[in-house]
């Protein structure tokens, strides 16, 4: 087997089916399978494809998208895993490039790929840096807008490298992370202490620890129906989550590298931009 999708699905089941399609629309002669994590809070009907190669597991526990996407990595018998959201189309071929790419590249321990929203606008999700109190400052203030070439201001959405671009970067989303089996078995796989949101970013950090590279191909996309596939019934459950993934992270590898000072700082910028965030949402009349 070349290759596992892991997908976890949340009460996205036509998403879904139309993700698997593109899936296999874009793997050309590869020898694929696909692992569904079905851990939705109504009652899913099963999925309309008739294909062995898709293995459907129903009534998990919604505990995460990283304890879904373990359970269903476990069970993966491909050389390389993808996880991929239930809320995406692949485009042009997009995994036989992406396997081919990580082939002949054995340092490469996570791919990504340029990501673009419904309406063609790009998701800088798809490529970041690791988050630090200072660009959390940049990007919270929007100097990173400002000052969109400065590696230094622009570092974690790494507005520096453009968008058809291939080059190294720290972390890749969730949406779309390709690596061999081996890389992910290495890691020990998603910290499962984050419920959804970050899991990726730590992931990522893991990889590099293990002296791989991260990389960013720009030259293949999909696009992303974003806020599509979460895990949560209420928006603003989605929101806390994002920000508390976010200071999981931080306080997981930067805590005492950046003192009391710097973690009260970005404590302080998280709580504020969440705050705020929530308070957007509800008066636009959200939940």
């Amino acid at each position: 087997m070349d290759l596992s999708a892991v997908i976890v699905n949340f009460n996205t089941k036509d998403l879904c089916t139309q993700t698997i399609q593109a899936f296999f629309e874009t793997s050309g002669d590869l020898k694929c399978e696909v692992i569904i994590c079905d851990n939705s809070s109504v009652k899913e009907e099963v999925f309309s494809l008739d294909d062995e190669r898709v293995k459907v597991f129903k009534g998990l526990p919604n505990r995460g998208f990283g304890e879904a996407s373990n359970f269903g990595a476990r069970r993966a018998e491909g050389d390389f895993i993808l996880f991929l959201n239930s809320d995406t189309i692949l485009k042009d071929n997009a995994v036989v490039k992406a396997v081919d790419f990580v082939r002949k590249h054995p340092d490469i321990g996570c791919l990504g790929i340029r990501t673009l929203l419904e309406d063609g606008s790009f998701d800088h999700g798809c490529k970041r840096g690791f988050p630090t109190p200072f660009r959390a400052f940049c990007y919270f203030s929007h100097l990173d807008r400002l000052f969109p070439k400065s590696k230094k201001i622009g570092g974690y959405r790494m507005t520096y490298i453009s968008e058809e671009e291939t080059a190294q970067v720290e972390c890749v989303s969730g949406a779309f992370m390709l690596m061999p089996k081996e890389v992910f078995l290495k890691t020990g796989g998603f910290d499962e202490n984050i419920f959804m949101h970050g899991e990726d970013i730590d992931l990522c950090r893991r990889i590099e620890l293990l002296g791989l590279k991260i990389v960013y191909k720009g030259d293949i996309h999909m696009i992303h129906l974003k806020g599509r596939s979460g895990l949560y019934t209420k928006k603003t459950d989605s929101i806390k989550s994002f920000y508390d993934g976010i200071t999981y992270v931080y306080d997981k590898y930067y805590n005492k590298k950046h003192g009391r000072a710097g973690t009260l700082f970005f404590h302080a910028a998280i709580g504020l931009k969440c705050t705020v965030t929530l308070l957007r949402h509800r008066l636009s009349g959200g939940r």
